[in-house]
């Protein structure tokens, strides 16, 4: 287990170990989050590296990383516990085969430990090796109000109860992490809770360091390429611009095929590595890959 770091340059270092590049901005809400024990709450579209700062601190500090994949219709139930009703089934057919047991007792010994399945939230509230855990709540904007308030209520006390068991508290506060794509907005009570952060796509210079630590084979002219296409495919009207997830796949495509630069026949080739949508991709067949592409050697001319 390493130790929290103790500044903000340290959490740089800390996440670049990673080979998570994060600019100060992001170092200094993520160092604050550390130090004073606050949930943070990150915000941006998809796809710019929000749920890989999760992975790369508990990574690096050696906690375990537990996530709750957040989606509709999501209750507390299913993100707390739920009970092996199979396994107590069998033993309900055990007693009974011998015999008749007692009722009571059985019941009792039906609602314990030993029946408990744990959920990511309860997981996240009992004590782990190294410490407490990095628990990520990824993607909070596809669950309902309902459970918007019951997480309000966990977070605050860092505690869940189960009926028949009683409160379960974390002995230590587990390291909490919550992510939103914007798909709509998530309640105000819940973001006062936390430590916000808005993450926005890198400029160009931040988004070539990224490229560099995730697919350090690239050359120099291919990085600088991929990058400055992607960012200018960020400008056109498409239903779902690019990430920084798509610029590493697609740099990686690239380098699968032992492309050195890019050329209007590759990007045609390859635009299912970067776009998710059919639409999206139609606009960059014919001619205007060419186009683009004309356009970011023109602007990468002088460097």
């Amino acid at each position: 287990m390493t130790d929290l770091p103790a500044s903000i340059d340290a959490v740089q270092d800390l996440l670049a170990s990673q080979d998570y590049v994060c600019g100060r901005p992001l170092a200094t809400v993520a160092f604050l989050a550390l130090k004073l024990g606050r949930p943070l709450f990150l915000e941006g579209e998809a796809g710019t590296g929000k749920t890989e700062i999760a992975k790369a601190l508990a990574a690096a500090l050696g906690r375990r990383l537990i996530r709750l994949q957040c989606y509709e219709g999501l209750d507390a139930a299913s993100a707390v516990y739920e009970w092996n009703f199979a396994e107590q089934m069998i033993a309900i057919r055990a007693a009974e085969a011998t015999g008749g047991a007692d009722r009571d007792a059985l019941k009792t010994e039906l609602f314990t430990e030993d029946y408990l399945i744990s959920r990511p939230l309860l997981d996240a509230m009992r004590p782990q090796p190294g410490g407490a855990p990095v628990l990520l709540i990824d993607e909070i904007d596809r669950t309902d109000a309902p459970f918007e308030a019951f997480l309000l209520e966990a977070l605050s006390d860092f505690a869940v109860t189960i009926p028949e068991l009683g409160t379960i508290r974390a002995p230590e506060p587990p390291i909490v992490i919550l992510t939103s794509n914007r798909t709509r907005e998530v309640h105000d009570a819940l973001k006062r809770r936390c430590l916000y952060h808005w993450v926005d796509y890198p400029a160009f210079e931040r988004e070539i360091a990224i490229l560099k630590a995730r697919a350090p084979e690239a050359s120099d002219r291919l990085s600088r390429e991929v990058v400055a296409f992607v960012q200018r495919l960020r400008t056109e009207d498409l239903f779902k611009k690019p990430g920084v997830a798509e610029t590493i796949d697609w740099a990686k495509c690239l380098l699968a095929l032992d492309m050195m630069e890019l050329s209007p026949q590759v990007i045609a080739d390859t635009l299912g590595a970067i776009l998710k949508y059919q639409d999206d991709i139609q606009r960059l067949e014919g001619s205007e890959a060419k186009r683009l592409l004309d356009e970011v050697r023109r602007d990468l001319s002088p460097a």
